[in-house]
């Protein structure tokens, strides 16, 4: 944890989760009942007693036709992680993108542009001091260099088992996750605790 003197302001932090880069590296590890993951707790962990002012969790909305049985349980289970997100103990903000059909598979769309866009605004408005990214995503790289010559810190998190060199490359400090330090965060009575 950071001390700070007499008459010091702490560090901002704003957290930023990509959250399907988030769940699959999740899945990747085994780590069950993704959905009702402690968020907040995470971020506050990762915060590592710095002032936390936004958390923002960013993801493609599942759209599904009435007549799709699959389609329709994935919505209920976003549904439900939006609700956690959004509960109190957590407090993020969701970001919402689109997913998009095409020749058979499915892509998420508009996430990235606005994760990108969010840490390059929020350091021009001075809205934090240091944006921790939760993506192994390079296509962020252009706006985590443009943060950091605007003065701004970018600490990128990844995982352990699937890091990514680029983001690690470019990042003022770099935090890769182990499965022991992703299991604290597992919320096994979830329902009872909204």
């Amino acid at each position: 944890m950071e001390k700070k003197t007499s008459g010091e302001q702490k560090q901002r932090v704003a957290v930023f989760i990509d959250g399907s880069n988030f769940y699959y590296k999740l899945r990747d590890l085994h780590i069950p009942n993704i959905t009702y993951f402690q968020y907040g707790n995470f971020s506050t962990w990762l915060a590592r007693g710095r002032q936390l002012v936004t958390k923002k969790y960013y993801v493609g909305v599942v759209r599904a036709l009435d007549n799709d049985e699959k389609g329709q349980k994935m919505r209920q289970n976003q549904v439900r992680l939006f609700n956690h997100l959004a509960s109190q103990k957590n407090g993020f903000v969701i970001e919402r993108g689109y997913i998009m059909h095409h020749d058979g598979a499915f892509y998420e769309k508009g996430v990235d542009v606005k994760l990108a866009v969010d840490i390059v605004v929020g350091a021009y408005e001075n809205l934090y001091d240091v944006a921790i990214v939760v993506s192994s995503d390079t296509d962020l790289i252009p706006a985590v260099q443009k943060v950091k010559a605007l003065g701004k810190e970018v600490e990128y998190v990844g995982f352990a088992h699937k890091p990514s060199f680029g983001m690690q490359k470019h990042a003022t400090l770099s935090k890769l996750l182990l499965k022991d330090e992703i299991i604290p965060f597992v919320f096994a009575q979830s329902m009872r605790n909204e």
